[in-house]
């Protein structure tokens, strides 16, 4: 994680492989072809986000074979994987980890699988993420009535207009999830 307690590329790729775990249990290329797929639909194909392996998971004891194997050995296609009680707990602390500003790719995909997930958070973890994304779009949203403030004419004001009506949207959008859980 960086210093503000927020994910590096390769931990939302683990986030997206226990989350699919706590899920159920998966075939070793099920589990690989759905973290590829979503994880290219959020933020489009990116070696930095694929190049995690689940076979470091395995060694990690995160995830195994229903055996109990964790292993670094070779697993075919239809190998099936289970999270283990220790990859519930890393699950939990990447589920609540902070979120950086909400502008780029990596906070995109780092939003869409809290919210995939986060049905799976007991209930004070939940309203926890909901306050901690509500105040990620309160911070960008300051920031961009500030650089607002300084512009006040042409396209680039329009643009921050549009930019100030989305992240108050999404602000206003997670306060009310807060307020539904």
């Amino acid at each position: 994680m960086y210093r503000d307690n927020t994910l590096i590329p390769a931990e939302a790729v683990r986030l997206a492989a226990l989350g699919s775990l706590v899920e159920g249990d998966r075939s070793y290329g099920d589990l690989a072809r759905e973290i590829r797929f979503f994880v290219a639909r959020i933020v489009g194909p990116s070696l930095d986000l694929l190049g995690t392996s689940l076979e470091l998971l395995r060694l990690e004891g995160l995830i195994e074979t229903p055996d109990g194997n964790t292993s670094m050995e070779t697993l075919p296609d239809d190998a099936q994987l289970r999270i283990t009680s220790e990859g519930k707990a890393a699950f939990h602390v990447l589920m609540t980890s902070n979120v950086r500003g909400l502008a780029n790719d990596l906070s995109r995909l780092v939003i869409a699988l809290k919210m995939r997930f986060l049905p799976m958070l007991p209930e004070e973890d939940r309203h926890e993420q909901a306050e901690i994304l509500a105040e990620a779009c309160e911070t960008e949203l300051a920031r961009m009535q500030d650089l607002r403030a300084s512009y006040g004419d042409g396209y680039l004001a329009e643009w921050l207009d549009h930019e100030i009506a989305e992240a108050t949207e999404r602000r206003d959008w997670f306060t009310a999830l807060d307020g539904r859980i």
